[in-house]
């Protein structure tokens, strides 16, 4: 497979944050995206919410609650030391990790540093699951 365009990675990634399943299509590199919300209704007779069959369409999952929890981790590490980090530390060590972590990031100076880290780190998954193949 040859290289897939950086916009069309970075919409991936997009839906996947949504919680989107995608399957991109290599010849026409056409990405569909399924919401998970859609998962378990396979009676459902909307062919748009269907998942697309062939050898032609690559599936890229959202990524897993654990992949998730590393990129929180990996962006406190990398933030300048001071009590946010601190804070953010202890928050993923107790109970409703991700929860709290938003409500401390949104209030942050470092809200939209966050979207965009969490962006490329959700790039990053999309190429290797495109790599994949």
């Amino acid at each position: 497979m040859g290289a897939v365009d950086q916009s069309i990675i970075k919409n991936i990634a997009e839906d996947l944050d949504c919680g989107c399943t995608c399957f991109y299509n290599i010849k026409t590199k056409e990405v569909i995206a399924i919401p998970s919300f859609m998962d378990g209704f396979d009676d459902f007779d909307d062919d748009e919410f269907k998942p697309p069959t062939g050898d032609d369409f690559i599936k890229i999952n959202p990524l897993e609650g654990s992949d998730s929890f590393k990129i929180m981790e990996s962006f406190v590490q990398q933030l300048p030391e001071n009590a946010l980090q601190q804070e953010l530390e202890h928050t993923l060590r107790n109970k409703k990790p991700f929860q709290n972590f938003k409500y401390l990031i949104e209030a942050s100076e470092f809200r939209t540093s966050w979207f965009n880290f969490k962006q490329k780190e959700i790039e990053k998954h999309v190429v290797i699951q495109l790599n994949k193949g």
